[in-house]
């Protein structure tokens, strides 16, 4: 029996993985349950799976929780300080942490279980995009062990050797990360100028948040995905390539030197991701619909557009190990997504932001978690002022 907390868990992750848990009573406990303010779904996941602990952001809604889950005759303790979250990622009874917060705000509870040498499910991308080298060295210093959940690294990791060091010597020649491209994959570039948060937000295969449907349709995600890639799999810039499938149905591939090209293939559904990164190496049943061939009509591929999708090209640019471009493309890319969002500016105003706040803080290198999170409060706060 392994104990979980599950960091972000009334978001569309969180919510799948406890669907993947329920499945398997007998291999899982929820140790802890977070989440920023949803105290409705919170208290009935609460109800649900008896955690030990609760947290949600805020002194009145935890007050309000508590309230309500004695009421219930629960024994959940509701907690709600910053400093929880790192308490409950290092605490001695838990055994893994799913990191699925939104945003930087991931990368407390991710660093403090790679400093406790814990089992990390990663769906947290910004945790490695912001703090990639502070993140894998205190993982590997820890012997902490970072399991990839969004589907394209679920699928690198599935089509390379369990447990490799590195990739050339594995025989691989590259990674290909497939990119559904989003809700404007033939959207012209005029008609993008126009387009609203609400046209941004509706992915034509995937189920998501906000913030993650935002990036799919500027192609940020995936680029934030490109470097989370190049820091898990510890890859070569040149190592790395995004193809644009529209189906979603070919999650990512590996190619190796003798032209050999392994993919994973499933329907869109996170739970299948989640299950394997619940049990890897071994298998698990994820809940998940079976992918039915006969009913496939086309898989087709194309190039990803970077004059349409600027996003992309920013990141695929900052991947540099001794560079802190990345850190402040995430930080920037919150807020510009935030102010989208809010109908506070256009679609391309989101890299322009972006731009402007890499020639601003290009020259800030942060080496400590400390530092990091500095930064990312400078970059927030010098958009939000834009």
């Amino acid at each position: 029996m392994q104990n979980i907390v599950i960091f972000g868990a009334t978001g569309s992750i969180g919510v799948s993985t406890l669907e993947v848990i329920k499945l398997h009573p007998d291999k899982f406990s929820v140790f802890a349950l977070t989440a920023n303010n949803n105290v409705s779904l919170l208290y009935q996941q609460c109800l649900e799976f008896n955690p030990s602990y609760a947290y949600i952001n805020g002194d009145a809604a935890a007050r309000t929780l508590q309230q309500r889950l004695r009421e219930a005759n629960s024994n959940t303790q509701v907690l709600c300080k910053s400093e929880d979250l790192a308490y409950l990622a290092a605490h001695a009874e838990v055994d893994l942490i799913m990191s699925a917060i939104v945003g930087s705000a991931g990368l407390i509870p991710t660093y403090h279980a790679a400093k406790s040498g814990k089992k990390i499910l990663l769906a947290n991308k910004e945790s490695l995009v912001a703090g990639g080298r502070i993140i894998t060295d205190t993982a590997k210093f820890n012997h902490a062990q970072i399991i990839p959940v969004d589907s394209e690294h679920s699928a690198i990791f599935q089509a390379l050797p369990y447990g490799y060091t590195s990739l050339d010597q594995i025989g691989v020649n590259k990674i290909i990360l497939t990119a559904s491209g989003g809700p404007f994959l033939n959207t012209p570039y005029a008609e993008l100028c126009k387009v609203t948060a609400a046209q941004a937000v509706k992915h034509p295969n995937w189920s998501m948040g906000q913030k993650i449907s935002v990036d799919s349709s500027t192609l940020m995600n995936k680029g934030l995905e490109v470097i989370e890639a190049y820091w898990l799999f510890n890859a070569k810039p040149t190592q790395i390539e995004v193809v644009v499938h529209p189906q979603s149905i070919i999650h990512s591939m590996v190619e190796y030197i003798d032209s050999s090209i392994i993919a994973q293939l499933g329907t869109p559904d996170m739970k299948t991701p989640i299950a394997y990164a619940l049990s890897a190496p071994e298998r698990i049943s994820s809940g998940s619909k079976q992918l039915n061939f006969t009913n496939l009509k086309n898989l087709t591929f194309c190039d990803v557009d970077y004059v349409r999708f600027p996003c992309l090209k920013l990141a695929l640019d900052a991947l540099d190990e001794s560079s802190n471009v990345a850190a402040v493309i995430n930080a920037a890319n919150e807020v510009a997504v935030a102010k989208f969002l809010a109908n506070e500016h256009g679609f391309y105003d989101i890299p322009r932001m972006i731009e402007t706040a890499i020639e601003k803080f290009a020259a800030t290198t942060p080496t400590h978690i400390e530092e990091l999170l500095l930064l990312d409060q400078e970059v927030k706060q010098y958009c939000a002022r834009l």
